[in-house]
């Protein structure tokens, strides 16, 4: 099951039964089962205690995966600030809707496997991201 919440921002208009069936599909289209996972939206000075206090992280990002999984079950919570969002698509010069479906499938890949600490790995999780992103059209 996908849930969204918020904490101390208010969801993103954006998220909608549809967003929900989008990741459901990706999940699928890479052989796993969407198990419970959790979207918390927030700001970036929650993400930047929630940053410090599990991870020993003292700075800002746009996400946080918690990855729960199990066999094939994708299961985590992932932590958004749409603030960070927000600041990474002026900066990017891209719609802030088009950076936070970016944002909110990117975690689901880690939750996949995909990594993105070599620029080998960063390369093809743009990849997936993108292959992603080309199946939400069908689903707004």
């Amino acid at each position: 099951m996908i849930e969204f919440f918020n904490e101390d921002v208010s969801l993103p208009d954006v998220l909608s039964a549809n967003t929900k069936i989008w990741i459901l599909k990706v999940i699928e289209s890479h052989n796993f089962v969407a198990g419970d996972i959790n979207y918390k939206f927030c700001s970036d000075e929650h993400i930047l205690e929630v940053n410090k206090q599990f991870l020993n992280h003292d700075y800002y990002t746009d996400i946080i995966t918690f990855d729960y999984c199990f066999s094939n079950v994708v299961s985590g919570d992932l932590v958004i600030s749409t603030e960070t969002v927000l600041s990474n698509s002026k900066l990017l010069n891209v719609d802030f809707n088009t950076e936070l479906h970016r944002v909110i499938i990117h975690g689901i890949l880690h939750l996949i496997g995909f990594k993105d600490k070599t620029s080998e790995e960063q390369r093809e999780m743009r990849n997936q991201e993108d292959k992603a992103l080309s199946l939400l059209s069908s689903f707004h």
